[in-house]
């Protein structure tokens, strides 16, 4: 086992805050002397079935406390999915149903069996003591936290400032994660930024149980393709786990260069210093060092045969102007087709390059990205008739082609 020093300097790269800190250094030391790994925390609810590269900053960071020899403890929260994780929103979330949280939950494994060591964790699902609780039970846990106490949190502070409904049930939720900690005994507990609140409940709650209080550490939120909003699912700007390795490298090309720097901390085991090196150049040339990050992101989940693979194709797609070696081919209906033609505005809804028709013709004109056929020729007409009966390739930019075919 590393010294705890050199522990706390790989636990500290990426992080936010790390409450109480001296407490983190007495736990390693403590671990170093006696052997005894620290049981490490780290819960997910299982609201949907894509994991994206924001849910794994803070797996990343649970994956390197097991390779320091510590016991990643992985809480599926299949009750506090009923409730909805308060943290960081304006509103409250969706109620899900017990089945659709359990379905979602074995998808989640299978996914976050990609960045830990699954096997070597200790996969808890947090209703399996919160389905015993009695209504005292429940009486007796929020007898713990009072409400002044709870409108502490930012987001509720917020909420109510702006006159925006705060739910009774979403003020269990910090209580539940907190008692998640006490059920399993934490040392550490992992966590976004938005969740400090949380975390701490956990410190109060263990205090109560006769136990030592739990380290928490955050991390920063990961911002989308976008480059500003925090990923997520429902905002369409985020990297799946389980995509392939072409949308996952085509993804990471998409982001803006100035989080180039972040996703490098966040999302690779890169040094310091090898991240510094990347950016430097990347002032002048961001493109090589966006190629090397895309590379590291696909090469950790598919490995590097695949991430050349991908690289290779990005390349000769967008750098040389090339079409891919596997493009998709969609059929179109013939009825509307007249003698194997149809016009271009048509053509791309129906071969799903365009939501609609007034979308489709807002893509034409003097600076039109819609060209078909291997010479890529430019389309600035919508009413302009295309004979598709031996097939053709339609492009829209250099990110949506499709060859398209009667039915």
């Amino acid at each position: 086992m590393k010294s705890a020093a050199e522990q706390l300097e790989l636990i500290r790269r990426g992080t936010e805050q790390i409450e109480p800190f001296p407490d983190l250094l007495r736990k390693l030391l403590k671990s170093v002397e006696t052997g005894i790994p620290l049981r490490v925390k780290y819960g997910i609810d299982p609201t949907g079935i894509d994991v994206h590269l924001g849910h794994t900053v803070p797996l990343r960071k649970l994956r390197t406390f097991q390779e320091l020899g510590h016991q990643a403890v992985l809480i599926i929260g299949t009750y506090t999915a009923l409730v909805g994780d308060p943290s960081g929103r304006d509103e409250t979330r969706a109620r899900l149903t017990e089945e659709a949280v359990e379905a979602n939950a074995n998808d989640y494994l299978k996914q976050i069996a990609r960045i830990i060591d699954i096997d070597k964790t200790e996969v808890r699902r947090n209703g399996d003591w919160f389905s015993r609780y009695s209504f005292l039970d429940v009486l007796t846990l929020t007898s713990k936290m009072t409400v002044q106490r709870m409108m502490e949190r930012d987001d509720f502070t917020k909420r109510r400032e702006a006159g925006t409904a705060i739910h009774l049930h979403e003020c269990l939720y910090p209580l539940m994660q907190g008692q998640d900690s006490v059920e399993v005994r934490a040392d550490v507990e992992l966590g976004g930024s938005e969740q400090l609140f949380s975390l701490m409940v956990a410190r109060r709650l263990q205090a109560d149980a006769g136990q030592a209080g739990q380290v928490c550490i955050t991390l920063p939120i990961l911002r989308g393709l976008d480059g500003i909003k925090r990923m997520g699912k429902s905002l369409g700007n985020y990297v799946g786990v389980g995509m392939n390795a072409k949308d996952q490298f085509s993804g990471t090309m998409s982001i803006p260069d100035t989080i180039m720097g972040e996703w490098l901390t966040l999302l690779t085991d890169r040094t310091a210093l090898d991240i510094a090196t990347i950016i430097e150049p990347a002032k002048t040339h961001p493109m090589e060092a966006k190629k090397t990050l895309a590379a590291d992101i696909v090469r950790f989940y598919h490995g590097d045969e695949a991430a050349s693979k991908a690289r290779s194709q990005w390349e000769q797609q967008f750098s040389e102007k090339q079409d891919p070696d596997e493009i998709p081919t969609k059929a179109i209906d013939p009825s509307i087709l007249v003698d194997g033609k149809v016009s271009f505005a048509r053509l791309l809804v129906a071969a799903g390059l365009a939501a609609s028709g007034g979308e489709a013709k807002r893509l034409f004109g003097p600076n039109s990205g819609v060209s078909y056929g291997p010479e890529r020729t430019k389309v600035t007409d919508p009413n302009e008739q295309v004979d598709i009966s031996g097939g053709l390739i339609v492009r829209v930019g250099s990110r949506k082609i499709v060859r398209v075919k009667p039915g």
